[in-house]
């Protein structure tokens, strides 16, 4: 929504340490377009800069939890200019709009680095770097915890085993020392994220998930380095290195493989934000090339693609032919070939030889644009489940030290130091990770595998809506039929060959780019070279009038269009679309050589996406303005039962609102300017790539390539994303129901609640995996029963 404020001077740029300097250049106004686009406000023109906001996007560091989502924006909002802050805690991003009358970039993330994070623009090749030396940091902490903690289990092992009298004291002291010894770089260097994360959190007087966590591991080791220093006290009587090191290895083991498996999953977005390379080659002045920022470019500009590199914008190739792999923008996984004066898109990847390009479009004129702005904006939305989530998790925390402060006082009298042990059973066995964890990996990772497919997910709620959809409706041209016209049938007079009546119909019709004469012209033979098309007209919704000379010498005047406007006798009630071919044969009267029945032409696997739709249990019917006999034809070709013809835009949505007031969950299938109301009255919609812009800005889906088998194969995915968002919640429930019992009675050591805490997280995640696999393909008719089948998979 547009957002109305008063504009002010741009205050002065905050002082920041000089770790932070290099922010200070994203206040450049020349650096914005790389990391978002201005929104004009309310009230102002479009293109007058200064009245615009900027919608920008940042990538996260830091981040564990919706706990931290909730914090950053909150330390978003209360910066002065910040219009609107949102932040995904699964995608580790933000989406902030900013007024540049009130605020620099260097501010808002300066508030984001004092709430204790880090944000980097989404678009930033740094922060991809970052991104990789964090993984390695996180590799080489697990490597660190799991020697520590094989060295501490040979150490502690002898007490377990030993019988009365095989110890003496002055060795199990020893051991105990070697135990403190070896846990310290386990405390120190693998748990640092854990304890610098609990340390910001109390210094901001908030509470996240990793606070339990390294409450757990200081009292762990506290507990235990007071038994090893004075084994006489009330904590002498055992040491906890050996569960410690176990829990720390279980949880960091956990949380790497949770990362890698959200990115391998979830990761869609990142693959196409980082689509487009960093630089690429430019002809200058002299005609030399040099390497320059994507951003730099401009219309006009003449680029060099070597072989492998993605185009970073659209134009036209001017020298060199190559293929190219449009699967991005298509959905289609096929190379084209493209040569000179072939057109290329942003985001598509050079796959052969070097070319030359000039540049046509540039930045959000870009359809690659599009498709990042639409793709940024889902991966940001929290639907229901997630905002539920996201609502209980900072209460479930506080509720969970509660839970251990009351364990603790209960086991006080059994001793101190088991009192403060099962305290830590319950800290770290109650984080809630698998919780936060369950709604948005799995919505995520659908969202990712519906990207690779030619399917973007504008609106994550329609996910959920999509899920219980019982109910499609589609409308017809453009849609279940493409956008030309079919030659069905042709009646020609006697004398004349159907051959014949084609080639004179086609010389005219070669000169008309309506889908009737495209049709005549694409069934035609090719006419004679040597045949001359003079004095042509069109009427505009009539037809075309011409004088055709022949090889021969014949010369005739030809009319091709309407039965009125060949002056022959028009026939009532046909179902197909007519066109005459008359000849004039006198001052005033004109001779029909033929009568060419067009249709339109349904798309191949409609019926068998019609089939497959009713088979997952959804009704479907057909909406259109097309003429009744037209729209009945194409629903009974498509095996649609209930068709309705003559609509208006209201009618749709009158229509529309009528199933829904019946209880029927209907999603809309739709394509053109005329579709834009009833697709934003249904409860979930999909647009074509193809689409008006309009029609796709209310859609909740949106289909990049051409193929109507991708609605069956979402609505199949949205229901199987359901369940596995139902599983994941009760597994996370069940978890705990079982889990803190036994962490409460005593019964779960420390090791044990760390395994579990990490094998929850893990399951929640690999659970959400499944979702990654390949959608359906094929609807032919030999394979529609695919989505049956696969709709009924066990999950």
């Amino acid at each position: 929504m547009p957002v109305t404020l008063s504009r002010a001077a741009a205050p002065q740029p905050p002082s920041t340490p000089p770790s932070a300097a290099s922010i200070l250049l994203l206040d450049d106004p020349q650096e914005w377009p790389a990391f978002g686009h201005p929104v004009p406000l309310a009230g102002a023109a479009a293109e007058d800069p200064a009245a615009c906001a900027w919608d920008s996007q940042v990538v996260l560091e830091g981040m564990r939890c919706a706990a931290c989502a909730l914090t950053v924006e909150n330390a978003l909002r209360a910066v002065p200019g910040v219009l609107r802050a949102e932040v995904s805690a699964a995608s580790c991003r933000a989406r902030v709009l900013w007024d540049p009358g009130q605020v620099r970039p260097s501010q808002w993330l300066d508030a984001v680095h004092r709430a204790g994070y880090r944000a980097l623009p989404a678009m930033d090749s740094q922060a991809r770097e970052r991104r990789l030396r964090e993984g390695r940091g996180a590799l080489w902490r697990w490597l660190v915890a799991g020697l520590c903690m094989m060295q501490v289990m040979m150490y502690a092992w002898p007490a377990y085993v030993a019988r009365p009298g095989d110890l003496s004291g002055e060795t199990e002291q020893l051991m105990r020392w070697a135990c403190w010894v070896v846990t310290l770089p386990t405390l120190i260097f693998s748990c640092a994220p854990f304890f610098s994360a609990a340390l910001r959190d109390i210094r901001a007087r908030r509470v996240g998930m990793d606070l339990p966590v390294a409450l757990g591991m200081a009292i762990s080791f506290g507990v235990s380095m007071a038994g090893t220093f004075n084994p006489t006290g009330i904590f002498g009587k055992e040491v906890y290195y050996d569960s410690l090191s176990m829990f720390v290895f279980f949880l960091l083991t956990g949380r790497l493989l949770e990362s890698r498996l959200r990115e391998r999953t979830a990761g869609a977005l990142e693959a196409v934000l980082n689509r487009l390379p960093d630089s690429v080659e430019r002809r200058g002045a002299d005609g030399a090339f040099s390497r320059v920022a994507t951003r730099r470019l401009a219309a006009g500009d003449v680029i060099r693609v070597l072989a492998g590199e993605a185009f970073p914008a659209d134009g036209c190739i001017t020298e060199g032919s190559t293929q190219v792999d449009e699967a991005l923008l298509t959905g289609e996984s096929t190379p084209v070939a493209r040569s000179v004066g072939g057109a290329v898109a942003a985001g598509s990847h050079n796959l052969q030889a070097p070319v030359q390009v000039r540049v046509e479009g540039v930045g959000a004129q870009t359809r690659f644009a599009q498709i990042v702005a639409l793709m940024e904006s889902a991966a940001l939305q929290k639907p229901r489940l997630v905002q539920l989530a996201d609502r209980i998790a900072r209460p479930f925390l506080l509720a969970v030290l509660l839970a251990a402060a009351l364990a603790a006082l209960f086991w006080w009298h059994a001793g101190p130091g088991q009192a403060l042990m099962v305290a830590v059973a319950v800290l770290i066995v109650t984080c809630p990770c698998a919780l936060s964890l369950a709604a948005p990996v799995a919505m995520l990772t659908a969202a990712g595998t519906l990207a690779r497919q030619g399917v973007l997910v504008r609106n994550l709620q329609g996910l959920e809506a999509l899920a219980a959809v019982d109910c499609v409706v589609f409308d017809k041209t453009g849609t279940l039929t493409r956008d030309g016209m079919a030659l069905r049938a042709v009646h020609v007079a006697e004398g004349w060959s159907t051959g014949a009546v084609l080639r004179l119909a086609a010389a005219l019709a070669r000169h008309s780019l309506h889908p009737a004469s495209r049709a005549l012209a694409a069934a035609a033979p090719a006419p004679d070279a040597g045949w001359r098309v003079a004095d042509l007209q069109e009427q505009a919704g009539q037809g075309l009038s011409a004088t055709v000379r022949e090889t021969s010498g014949t010369v005739r005047r030809l009319r091709l269009g309407s039965a009125g406007h060949a002056d022959a006798a028009p026939q009532d009630g046909a179902a197909a679309l007519q066109v005459v071919l008359a000849e004039q044969r006198g001052a005033d009267r004109w001779y029909e050589l033929a009568r060419f029945e067009l249709v339109e032409d349904l798309r191949a696997e409609a019926p068998a996406v019609v089939r497959a739709l009713e088979q997952a249990g959804v009704t479907v019917q057909l909406l259109s303005g097309d003429r009744t006999q037209a729209v009945q034809r194409v629903a009974a070709q498509a095996g649609i039962a209930r068709a309705q013809g003559g609509c208006t835009p209201q009618d749709k949505l009158v229509a529309l609102q009528a199933l829904q007031s019946a209880g029927r969950r209907v999603a809309m299938v739709g394509d053109g300017l005329n579709d834009a109301p009833v697709l934003a009255g249904a409860h979930v919609s999909f647009a074509f790539g193809r689409a008006v812009p309009l029609a796709q800005s209310r859609a909740d889906f949106v289909v990049l390539g051409d193929s109507l088998e991708r609605v069956p194969q979402t609505l199949l995915l949205a229901r199987r994303s359901l369940q596995v968002v139902r599983q994941n919640l009760c597994w996370a429930a069940a978890y705990n129901a079982l889990c803190v019992p036994l962490a409460l009675a005593g019964q779960m050591p420390a090791w044990l609640a760390g395994l579990g805490m990490a094998l929850s997280s893990l399951l929640v995640v690999l659970n959400a995996a499944r979702l990654a696999r390949a959608l359906p393909t094929g609807t032919s008719a030999d394979t529609s029963g695919d989505f049956s089948k696969t709709s009924r998979e066990p999950l």
